[in-house]
């Protein structure tokens, strides 16, 4: 049966006509183009991934990042299938040089866009339009060649053996999907814990590269000029020897651009299956900064301010305390609230083992906590607070503390949520009493008061209070990098109690703040009170107001 092949259109190169002479059987090309469609869209959705992480690690907020890059990702791959269809005369040629292009643009993407926030001060101030500009250029230019690989696949296929559109569509996005699949996958689980954003990013390229390569030089090369082929095999080299130069010189880069975000005195750096911690500083005399995702946490004399802040309060005239420390897996909550003799117990629920591990054997960060992890009453359970909540025993706990993440990052949301609170309250003692950090009540006053509004829903009564930090420096807010010019120079509190009744803000000799005073404290929260938005909604899970 001889195959008939549609005309070429009117002045169409003559390398468009005719089915193409293939090196194998015509079963065996279609399996290897649906294979290398396979690994295309693997390649195409890591790079989609990584830019989605990348964009929430660095700017926060990851639902308004993923939204952004998809959006214009899905935007672009459509104008990239238009623009193919002038290349489809020569979609061997055009398909080689597109996913040569796509194996640097996508290979490259995590290590441009950490370069530019690293040496650029962050993406904040005179520098914020430039970083995000760039984003968005890496995903409409990854848009524009992933649209651009279908049309030209879909050409290749054909050019081997004819068939109804309807099958070959269907062949071809059955490929492209699993592909997805295998890609999506792969990157949370693989990619990222082993070999890291920047790495998993370069070596997708180089399978992307040697995938496209290899099925236009092997299976399509007799479709091809002698020039073309050996221009393919140029760039194509090209591409391989930059990837490779990339990744080899990759742990100096990341060395480096961390020195760039975070000094100096870095002295360990590790990414969990959480978030990426960072220590500077703590021996030697010199402060211990912690970093939590790029995030300033713990840093200088501001330690211990925010820290008894947060505890001191909420002890205060609790007989026989049973205390719950939400978070706090650094245990510099921990140690504060040991410095009261009545606490009978301490339980701490961490998600992250690796910060646990950090806090017990680290010898800054555990001899800034006291080494509370030491003490006998302490006890640690690794799981999600609001997961372990649900399955908390009722009326257990006189004080509740949620030194949690921030409320402006989307990770935290639920965390913050009248749902959450409502489980806290059930785990409280009728006369317990519950402390949130609640951000900046001077930056952020609209957070810190829709986190009040929430509270009053699932039932509590609030006393508001801040503290005045002195180290700029840290800042503990929803943006990732806080330069000293964006930090919010205060910390706003919440102390809760189940009822109509406030609970009073006073201190007790006990524990002995260092740095609180009871006339500190009620200055502290009539100045935080002066500051009340009313009319705010509570969030819940389905409906998140931060």
């Amino acid at each position: 049966m001889i195959e008939q092949h549609a005309p070429a259109p009117p002045g169409a190169p003559p390398s468009w006509t005719g089915p193409a002479r293939l090196p194998v059987r015509p079963g065996t090309g279609r399996f290897l183009v649906l294979a290398c469609v396979f690994v295309c869209a693997a390649c195409g959705l890591v790079y989609e991934l990584e830019l989605v992480a990348f964009a929430s690690y660095l700017m926060g907020d990851s639902v308004t990042q993923a939204s952004v890059v998809l959006s214009v990702m899905v935007f672009a791959m459509g104008i990239g299938s238009l623009g193919a269809k002038r290349l489809r005369w020569h979609a061997a040629a055009g398909f080689g040089a597109v996913e040569s292009a796509l194996a640097l643009v996508g290979g490259c993407s995590a290590m441009a866009l950490y370069a530019v926030f690293a040496w650029t001060g962050g993406w904040g101030g005179v520098w914020a339009e430039g970083p995000r500009c760039l984003l968005v250029a890496f995903s409409l230019a990854i848009g524009l060649l992933i649209g651009a690989e279908v049309p030209l696949l879909m050409e290749l296929i054909q050019r081997i053996r004819r068939q109804d559109a309807g099958g070959a569509v269907a062949d071809l996005f059955a490929a492209d999907y699993v592909g997805a699949l295998v890609g999506g996958l792969a990157f949370p689980f693989l990619l990222l814990p082993f070999l890291g954003q920047l790495t998993g990013a370069l070596l997708t390229g180089t399978v992307n590269v040697v995938a496209g390569g290899a099925l236009v030089l092997g299976l399509f090369r007799r479709d091809l000029t002698r020039r073309a082929r050996w221009a393919l095999l140029l760039v194509g080299l090209t591409v391989l020897g930059v990837l490779a130069c990339a990744a080899a010189l990759a742990d100096d880069f990341e060395r480096a651009a961390r020195h760039a975000v975070y000094g100096q005195g870095v002295r360990v750096a590790v990414q969990t299956g959480v978030q990426e911690i960072v220590l500077t500083g703590g021996t030697d005399g010199r402060p211990l900064d912690l970093f939590l995702d790029g995030r300033l946490r713990v840093g200088g004399r501001d330690e211990r301010r925010y820290h008894e802040a947060l505890v001191h309060p909420a002890l205060a005239g609790a007989p026989d305390a049973r205390v719950l420390i939400l978070g706090g897996g650094d245990g510099l909550a921990a140690r504060e609230a040991l410095r009261h003799r009545r606490v009978r117990r301490v339980d701490v629920v961490e998600l992250d083992p690796g910060l646990l591990r950090l806090a017990r054997q680290d010898p800054g960060l555990s001899a800034a906590n006291g080494h509370a992890y030491a003490d006998p009453r302490v006890h640690v359970t690794t799981a999600d607070a609001l997961g372990w909540l649900r399955g908390a025993p009722a009326a257990a706990y006189d004080v509740v503390i949620a030194d949690l993440p921030d409320p402006g990052i989307t990770a935290s949301t639920k965390l913050y949520s009248q749902e959450f609170y409502g489980l806290a309250r059930r785990v409280l003692a009728p006369r317990g009493r519950l402390v949130v950090h609640a951000g900046s009540v001077t930056a952020r006053p609209r957070i810190f008061w829709t986190v009040a509004a929430t509270l009053r829903a699932a039932g509590f009564a609030t006393a508001p209070y801040r503290v005045l930090g002195h180290d700029s420096g840290f800042g503990a807010g929803p943006d990732r990098s806080t330069g000293p010019s964006r930090a919010p120079h205060d910390w706003g509190f919440l102390l809760a109690a189940p009822g109509r009744t406030p609970p009073p803000l006073r201190l007790d000799r006990e524990g002995h703040p260092r740095t609180l005073t009871q006339t500190g404290l009620t200055a502290d929260g009539r100045a935080a009170q002066r500051t009340r938005i009313g009319g705010l909604p509570a969030s819940t899970l389905v409906h998140p107001r931060y």
